[in-house]
């Protein structure tokens, strides 16, 4: 396995974020896990399959509003900092993570 294989990809770069944004980001993503546990405890007590598959449609959705929050914020200020300084890879990275996220 080469050097660029171990690494792994979330440590190459950082983003520095206020206490407030953090702060929201950690609820929402806790809010998430709770709904998780729901799940599982539902599936536990053999819950009807329709039940689960909505709780989990709205754990999905409760992901994908994560997803688009932190996105925007990405953009507003870790893209357009780096496209301001001329870092074209930039716009790659973001073609690139668009890809994964549309999956």
């Amino acid at each position: 396995m080469t050097e660029e294989q171990k690494k792994p990809c979330c440590c190459e770069r950082h983003t520095v974020r206020s206490d407030a944004e953090r702060k929201t980001l950690m609820n929402r993503l806790k809010r998430i896990e709770g709904q998780v546990r729901g799940l599982q405890n539902m599936l536990e007590r053999d819950a009807y399959c329709a039940d689960i598959l909505t709780q989990s449609a709205a754990v999905g959705a409760a992901l994908n509003a994560f997803n688009r929050e932190l996105l925007a914020r990405h953009l507003h200020t870790c893209v357009v900092r780096d496209v301001r300084a001329g870092d074209d890879r930039a716009m790659d990275e973001l073609a690139e993570l668009f890809g994964r996220l549309m999956k």
